[in-house]
């Protein structure tokens, strides 16, 4: 069934309804009513955990870990850590159990809070008889260590723990960390380690392995794995299954897109959940089979349960993509029912949609809303209305919003300037172009930041027609100072070094790339 405005909470079901597409004499079968969710069990698969992620907190009453959770994760001062509001609630008398630490470090991951996540961990560390911390908490600690401190730290950390401590969760923790990293010869001597200790009976370190080949778009070793999976008889579970279809589906085959759907769909110990049809949904999109799409976005809306936003903000932005104006409202105002308070998220994903869908007018309004209900003018929100203002000759509309959103507190972020950038671009003022580039290098937090091969290839060929060698200089010495010409990738693209010109992809999605952790804590009880 779609989203309607109040949507009550089934249980969960595993039928089989057809689905037939009269663009194709393939025929997908889909399950419905089943939801889907990235926080798997790790003692056993998903495959045996027919309901993908949904455990116990989501049918338990509020807890006391709320509050304590909202006192961290709103914590501005980075000098003050987390163990400090830890301390006042112990001194208070407030006797916390370790489930509701593992919620609150779970509630941290999820908004991206890995440092207080971190400091929650220590603070329990040091209590370690209390609270009983396990390996499947230590491969976490890695795992955070190397999103807080760096591959490194967390790759001593591994090398430091005692052997007591170094089993498949933790080994398969450092795995990836460096499949994360793309860190492929690291990765790949890790998982024959894993294989000569007798680990891999389950499908996690394949996985891991197989999204570490997808993010390095070499397909054909997907496959191989998904081979030595079957040969050896380790299951493949909900992630094998959907990372398998992203690879299949990047290589443009539909064929092989449908061919390992009904793989998955014949394998009895997995039901195909939201992740895998926005997978194929994602698919049917970019080859322009947009019937078969909008079939599998309806099947997404009815796996949604819980109280998830996510899967919303995949369904508004898949609408969006196959032109669907009213089931983008549609949507949005049944999340906005379902949830009391929209978060930024949110909103960039509608404006998003509204403007692929041309509707500037409706994505002009939602932005006037989002500035009455937050606090801060957020540039993130701000590029989407400048991307389609400059790339649409409106310079003068794109530089009023601007001064705007710095009137009301809006802090340009690299983005914000390169997308000026690209306005002055248009209109051959390249001295204004530069002057924007070299603005979002001064940004505080642009470290790793470098601006886009197109725009410096539409720079140097303008110079190159005005025989302005001055500005020319100019954009190099730029280059130089952001440290493009130390990277051999970068330089690939750059014309003046050799390289062939690149139009940056802010479509590909890949899914699966914090499996380990979101298993790790799926098992916490």
């Amino acid at each position: 069934m779609l989203l309607q405005s109040t949507i009550p909470r089934l249980p969960l079901h595993h039928r089989r309804v057809s689905l037939s597409s009269p663009l194709s004499s393939h025929t997908l079968s889909f399950p419905s009513g089943f939801r889907g969710e990235k926080h798997p069990a790790v003692r056993c698969s998903i495959s045996q955990v027919h309901s993908y992620g949904t455990v116990d907190y989501e049918r338990r009453p509020a807890a006391k870990w709320t509050g304590i959770y909202k006192s961290i994760s709103l914590m501005k001062d980075r000098e003050v850590s987390a163990v400090s509001v830890l301390n006042d609630c112990e001194k208070a008398g407030k006797k916390l159990t370790k489930w509701e630490l593992h919620r609150i470090i779970k509630e941290l991951r999820k908004f991206r809070r890995f440092n207080r996540a971190l400091e929650v961990y220590e603070w329990m560390n040091n209590r370690a008889e209390m609270f009983g911390i396990t390996t499947s908490d230590t491969a976490i600690q890695l795992d955070l260590i190397a999103k807080v401190r760096g591959t490194l730290y967390a790759e001593d950390y591994f090398l430091k723990l005692p052997d007591t401590s170094k089993d498949k969760r933790t080994y398969a923790a450092l795995l990836n960390v460096f499949a994360q990293a793309k860190m492929r010869e690291k990765a790949e001597s890790i998982h024959m380690q894993m294989i000569s200790r007798g680990y891999p009976t389950e499908p996690l370190q394949f996985n891991v392995m197989m999204t570490l080949y997808m993010n390095l778009k070499e397909y054909d070793k997907v496959e191989l794995l998904v081979s030595e999976m079957r040969q050896k008889n380790i299951p493949l579970d909900m992630y094998s299954y959907n990372i398998w279809l992203s690879s299949s589906g990047a290589q443009g085959s539909v064929e092989n897109v449908e061919k390992v759907f009904q793989l998955m769909e014949q394998d009895c110990t997995v039901n195909p959940n939201w992740i895998t049809f926005g997978t194929i949904a994602s698919f049917y999109i970019r080859v322009g089979l947009l019937e078969k799409a909008e079939e599998c976005i309806k099947k997404i809306e009815s796996r949604i349960t819980g109280q998830d936003r996510i899967p919303y903000h995949h369904v508004i932005s898949l609408y969006g993509s196959v032109g669907k104006r009213e089931e983008v409202y549609r949507v949005w105002n049944v999340c906005k029912s379902i949830f009391p308070n929209t978060p930024m998220m949110a909103y960039h994903t509608m404006i998003s949609s509204l403007i692929r869908l041309g509707d500037i007018e409706g994505a002009e309004q939602l932005y006037e809303e989002w500035l009455s209900v937050t606090p801060t003018n957020n540039p993130r929100i701000v590029n989407l209305l400048l991307s389609y203002y400059t790339r649409n000759g409106l310079l003068v509309k794109a530089e009023d919003l601007f001064d705007r959103m710095v009137e009301l507190g809006g802090k340009p972020n690299p983005g914000t300037w390169e997308i000026l950038a690209e306005g002055h671009i248009r209109e051959k003022k390249i001295p204004e172009a530069l002057s924007c580039l070299k603005e979002a290098v001064l940004v505080r937090g642009s470290k790793n930041w470098k601006p886009r091969p197109d725009n410096v290839s539409s720079i140097l060929s303008i110079c190159e027609q005005n025989d302005d060698m001055q500005s020319k200089d100019v954009l190099m010495g730029l280059l130089s100072q952001v440290g493009c010409f130390e990277d051999e990738a970068y330089k690939s693209y750059v014309p003046s070094t050799g390289g062939v010109v690149t139009v940056h992809d802010e479509g590909e999605d890949i899914y699966g790339d914090e499996i380990l952790v979101n298993q790790l804590q799926g098992s916490f009880q």
